[in-house]
């Protein structure tokens, strides 16, 4: 099936499975899109009927193959345009999101191949979200949420989520992206809290930047040593 309205579609159930197991229901992609309930039950019922999801009536849905390879591929457009912008255009990592929604549905195949040439054929995006291969794999990126971890642990960071432009923008001034180690430091007076910081070289860590759990829970690592 085609469309934008489609892809968009496709493109949400399946990044909603990507970093937790639980599927999406009905009630929680109408929000998510930011559109009304009777839309998505009629968008769901087209996209069952041409075999791209699964689903019984309020239950959650999910992709089959077909329709997990479709938005595979319209997850690979935006995870190459946002690195292309950052790479080669001179976008902030909390500036692209917006710009690759548009375009990952004008640009052509031959340009979006020349791009991930162009760039090594990268395997994650600026987030470090995993982009899918030509053929709809997907490397495997194995780790946690910041919000599970103990204290006083050094992780590498893998994946922050690009929901929250100002977390990105508070993280970078502090030198925190994906593939930093950081130490995760620990906040007595504030147990729903957690406070990280790069892990720096033998003078010690940088600057800690305390996130609240939410923040905590958009950042995901993976324990080093």
């Amino acid at each position: 099936m085609k469309g934008i309205a489609a892809e968009d579609y496709l493109k949400t159930i399946y990044q909603h499975t990507e970093w937790q197991p639980d599927a999406i229901t009905p009630s929680a992609l109408a929000a998510k899109l930011g559109v009304a309930p009777p839309s998505v039950t009629e968008m769901v019922k087209k996209l069952a009927a041409a075999g791209l999801l699964t689903h019984v009536p309020y239950g959650p849905l999910r992709l089959t193959e077909s329709g997990r390879l479709q938005a595979a591929a319209v997850l690979r457009r935006h995870r190459l345009v946002e690195t292309w912008l950052v790479t080669e255009m001179g976008y902030g990592w909390h500036e692209v999101h917006d710009e690759a929604e548009i375009l990952e549905h004008t640009i052509s195949d031959r340009l979006l191949e020349r791009i991930a040439e162009r760039l090594g054929h990268p395997t994650a995006d600026p987030h470090g979200d995993p982009i899918p291969a030509a053929d709809g794999q997907v490397p495997a990126t194995p780790a946690r949420p910041l919000s599970e971890a103990a204290g006083d642990e050094v992780s590498e960071i893998v994946r922050i989520s690009d929901r929250d432009p100002l977390l990105l923008v508070r993280l970078a001034d502090a030198g925190i992206r994906p593939g930093t180690a950081i130490r995760i430091l620990p906040l007595p007076a504030d147990p729903s809290a957690v406070a990280i910081a790069p892990a720096g070289s033998s003078r010690g860590p940088g600057p800690a930047v305390t996130l609240d759990p939410a923040s905590a829970a958009a950042i995901w690592i993976k324990k080093l040593g």
